[in-house]
């Protein structure tokens, strides 16, 4: 056909979307990118300043304009007047992040920011635009429209049932959004088509072939101008007007310049009559989801959780609650260090080694400043509580009687004492070292040994006491961690003098103390052990504890602990709610009061891996470890409150990959894998610790749990939903469709739940009758040309030494066996247990301040129900919690003081007059949709 051929019986027409995906971070570091990025705005700027035809639409995300203005702040008008104009689409995200490695709080912060920074930059895109995601969480339909979006557009994960260019995807709330499937090419459906002004036509009638099935009704279409990294032709505008009065007109393909916002206000809002998508797009049907960014790099994944706890969990509650100081600033610094790092080619670990080491660095500072603030409010409240006590944060809303360990004074049996009374039980976990120093030293180097003392401070800890022993010429001093003695070095050196009269005048050489002869210089510590203690702690509240010499006093009132003691021996833990049995080769099986069993639990399997940064890739000749060569058990701590055994199995794993044989190497590296498999008393679970010193390359590290019943199904944790995922997943495309999936929190299936620190890929293997999850997936490549279950290339064919993931790797799990169904199990509080210890300061206060009275902050109740965030927003506090449960529930808030709560959507905006329900002794009771989301503003 040429390009005059007049037969077509209707006009199609493209809807032309000029725009870049810009990817802040990936195969070269940010500033490189950000290079880039200066010199292709200024460029797009300076073109439509010159041409008002021009239309640009910058990915969806208003990083990129703080990334250019930091560079050109002198553009903020220029770039302001194209935004308010209509011309320049920027938001609404602030980032576009992977969805499935950050918290849900993440995302919802995220996306708020990103409105707020768009709003002032003259108006955000109103559409949730996910270009390049890979795949999209269950809730994000009920977190856009409760952020007030009306469109979603999407194109990784879109499963095969999908036979149009719109959809209605649905949160497992029930929310439904229209949603723009980008068909035929993702966000570069038409890129390349003005490369050549002599090809536009049949290039656009190529393009409009491919749309067009999935848009039969006529209506325009959406075609995406653009790729990574690039801008559009200078002369876009004139190609455009010159195609379309050359061909248009005459039966050709018409071509409309807009933004993705224009296209989508000719869009209708309703998803009525549209096919239906449930819950998350996870499909290989239609595109790669490059799983493995799951499992590669771990540490970052384990770096990411514990940053976003230290804010989300932490610092952020604890300052809206007991802080009468400003923490904001702090805040959102950490904020936007965690929102940064939540890019798709951030967390995910799949760009260069630069980059990695640039994300770690900030999810670093992240936690520092989590940590700070958590700190800063611990101080303050430490203030009141009496130096040798402490202070415990509990960061949950509910109530805890939980193991915490506590450096105490004193040798021997201790209690811990509350200030109502209360006694809690302690058992020593380990004693500190007395004797610090116990030099000889001249007499001429007694004042460089002075020198050691820095006001009252020496080796770290303050001085309780000091003599000096003329006969025995001898110098001691006593240190403790607080000390209310007044000290004065001089006095020490006025005694030095006095015990050597004569000798010492001055000078070169002479000092106090003489210059014959040699002293013994002591220095010791008071008597210090580690304790495991049981204490109760307030929901979201603190109490404060000291420890007292001996054992509980009989007289004293009941208390709770040590409820289910724990024995250890003979290598059998038991604290009459689990039995746990080690076997001969390492594993163990677990025994429930309910009659729940698994054995072999904890099996530890190494395989090849030649894949890449984006998938695994299974050597044809693999070699499989699974059997350590050696096993040895020890006891390591007897209860009743905590007993614990270390298993170390010595394996031997292949050095890396034989890529050139499609296997792995002969030569072997001796690996010692260490699991400490602990029980505390009244836990429901297990707790495992596993660690190992990794110096393979090319493989994958999977720990296995068999599960007490067969499972067609899991069950994973993850912004804010609970997904239902079956053995196999969809395919279609061009990229193996491996059943690995994410879980943050937790992972049930089959009658065994695992407890997660961080996001982790995990897999039903054996025929659902084993879950595997992944500890470590070292590789040398960022993307491989050729890739054996994977069609096309992710990227650059970089080498990542780094993401070989060398040197020691630590990773925690708790183990919960359940009888029925997991949403019954407890599972949803064991984790809350799990990943969010108390927290334990010493106070500062003198020893004489009596022990203040515990407190009660936010308590959050309700079957399934979650915390997702607390904080002070305008006066008042705003509180996130998620109905995770297929069921109905009433969540109860309760808060000293209470007087008010008015329901919010996701932005913290109202969205009811009044309260929800009557606030009635400091609470409020709402009822909540299966897996809704709601945020409340409470007024005190």
């Amino acid at each position: 056909m040429s390009d005059m051929d007049v037969t077509q019986p209707h006009t199609d027409e493209l809807v032309i979307v000029p725009h870049t995906h810009w990817d802040r971070e990936w195969y070269l570091p940010f500033q490189q990118f950000r290079l880039q990025l200066i010199g292709l705005l200024d460029e797009v700027l300076e073109r439509m300043d010159d041409d008002p035809r021009q239309r640009f639409t910058l990915d969806g995300q208003a990083v990129a304009v703080d990334d250019y203005l930091e560079v050109r702040p002198e553009q903020r008008e220029r770039l302001t007047a194209l935004v308010k104009a209509g011309r320049l689409a920027v938001g609404p995200w602030q980032i576009l992040l992977d969805e499935f490695l950050c918290s849900g709080e993440n995302i919802v912060r995220n996306l708020g920011t990103g409105l707020r920074r768009s709003q002032e930059m003259g108006g955000a895109l109103p559409v949730g635009y996910l270009p390049d995601m890979f795949g999209h969480c269950a809730q994000l339909p009920q977190i856009l429209r409760g952020a007030g979006l009306e469109h979603a557009c999407v194109w990784r994960g879109v499963p095969a049932a999908v036979d149009s260019h719109v959809f209605a995807w649905t949160a497992p709330d029930g929310t439904a959004i229209r949603t723009e499937y980008l068909a035929a090419g993702g966000y570069g459906s038409a890129a390349g088509l003005f490369d050549d002004p002599e090809k536009v036509a049949g290039r656009a009638r190529a393009v409009a072939a491919k749309l067009r099935p999935w848009r039969p009704d006529g209506s325009p279409m959406l075609a995406m101008y653009g790729s990574d990294h690039t801008a559009p032709a200078a002369d876009l505008a004139d190609l455009l007007e010159h195609h379309n009065s050359r061909h248009a007109a005459q039966g050709g393909v018409r071509l409309r310049l807009a933004t993705m916002a224009e296209y989508f206000a000719a869009q209708p809002t309703d998803v009525a009559g549209l096919r239906t998508v449930h819950g998350e797009l996870r499909s290989h049907a239609r595109a790669n989801i490059l799983p493995g960014v799951l499992s590669v790099r771990a540490p970052l994944k384990q770096a990411m959780a514990r940053a976003e706890r230290a804010v989300e969990r932490y610092a952020e509650p604890l300052a809206a609650l007991w802080f009468d100081g400003s923490a904001q600033r702090f805040l959102e610094m950490a904020w936007q260090r965690l929102i940064e790092v939540s890019c798709h080619d951030s967390v995910t670990g799949c760009g260069c080694d630069e980059t990695a080491q640039q994300v770690a660095a900030r999810i670093a500072e992240a936690e520092q400043l989590g940590l700070a603030v958590r700190d800063m409010v611990g101080g303050q409240l430490a203030s009141h509580v009496p130096h040798d006590a402490h202070l415990l944060l509990n960061p949950t809303p509910a109530p805890r009687t939980e193991l915490v360990e506590l450096d105490v004074a004193g040798e021997g049996p201790v209690h811990l004492l509350a200030a109502d009374g209360s006694v809690f039980p302690a058992q020593p976990v380990a004693t500190a070292p007395r004797l610090l120093a116990d030099d000889t030293v001249p007499a001429r180097r007694l004042p460089t040994v002075l020198a050691r003392v820095h006001g009252s401070e020496l080796y770290g800890q303050e001085i309780t006491g000091w003599r000096v022993d003329p006969a025995r010429r001898l110098l001691h001093f006593t240190v403790a961690r607080k000390s209310e003695l007044p000290f004065d070095i001089a006095e020490v050196e006025a005694a030095l003098a006095a015990a050597r009269p004569g000798e010492g005048h001055g000078g070169e050489g002479q000092t106090a103390g003489g210059t014959g002869g040699d002293w013994r210089v002591v220095i010791e510590a008071e008597p210090r052990q580690r304790v495991a203690a049981l204490v109760s702690v307030p929901a979201l509240g603190r109490t404060a504890v000291r420890a007292v010499p001996g054992l509980r006093p009989s007289a004293a009132p009941a208390t709770p602990g040590p409820a289910y003691p724990v024995s250890a021996a003979d290598g059998v833990l038991t604290n009459g709610l689990l039995t746990v049995e080690l076997a001969e080769d390492g594993t163990f099986a677990v025994r429930t009061a309910e009659g729940v069993e698994l054995a072999g639990a904890g099996r530890v399997v190494d395989g090849g891996d030649l894949g890449d940064t984006y998938n695994y890739a299974p050597p044809a000749h693999d070699v499989l470890v699974d059997r350590p060569e050696s096993v040895t058990v020890r006891r390591v701590a007897e209860g009743p409150l905590t007993g614990a055994y270390e298993v170390e199995r010595r394996y031997d794993w292949p050095m890396a990959g034989d890529f050139a044989g499609d296997g792995r190497t002969v030569g072997t590296e001796r690996t010692t894998v260490t699991t400490r498999v602990e029980l505390r008393a009244g836990e429901r679970f297990v707790r495992l610790a596993v660690r190992f010193d990794n110096r393979s390359d090319d493989h994958r590290v999977r720990l296995h749990i068999p599960l007490p019943r067969r499972a067609e199904s899991s069950y994973g944790e993850g912004q804010f939903a609970v997904v239902e995922r079956g053995l196999t997943a969809e395919g279609g495309f061009g990229e193996e469709p491996l059943p690995t999936f994410p879980a943050s929190a937790f992972v049930a299936a089959g009658g065994a739940a695992v407890l997660l620190e961080h996001a982790t890929e995990y897999e039903l293997v054996a025929d659902g009758t084993e879950l595997a999850l992944t500890l470590l997936r070292p590789t040398g490549r960022m993307s491989r040309n050729r890739h054996v279950w994977r069609d096309e290339p992710a990227g650059g064919e970089f080498a990542t030494p780094q993401a070989q993931c060398r040197g020691l790797r630590t990773v925690t799990f708790g183990l919960l066996p359940y009888p029925g169904e997991w949403h019954r199990g407890g599972v949803h509080s064991a984790a809350e247990s799990f990943r969010h210890p108390l927290a334990a300061l010493h106070g500062t206060a003198p020893a004489a301040t009596p022990l203040p009275d515990a407190a009660e902050g936010l308590s959050v109740a309700g079957e399934g129900v979650v915390l997702s965030s607390v904080r002070q927003r305008e006066g008042q506090l705003e509180v996130r919690v998620v109905a995770q449960s297929p069921h109905p529930a009433a969540v109860r808030l309760a808060l000293p003081g209470l007087r008010a709560a008015v329901r919010c959507d996701l932005l913290g905006r109202p969205v009811e007059q009044g309260e929800p329900s009557a606030v009635a002794g400091g609470a409020v009771t709402v009822p909540l949709r299966p897996w809704e989301i709601a945020t409340f503003r409470l007024g005190r």
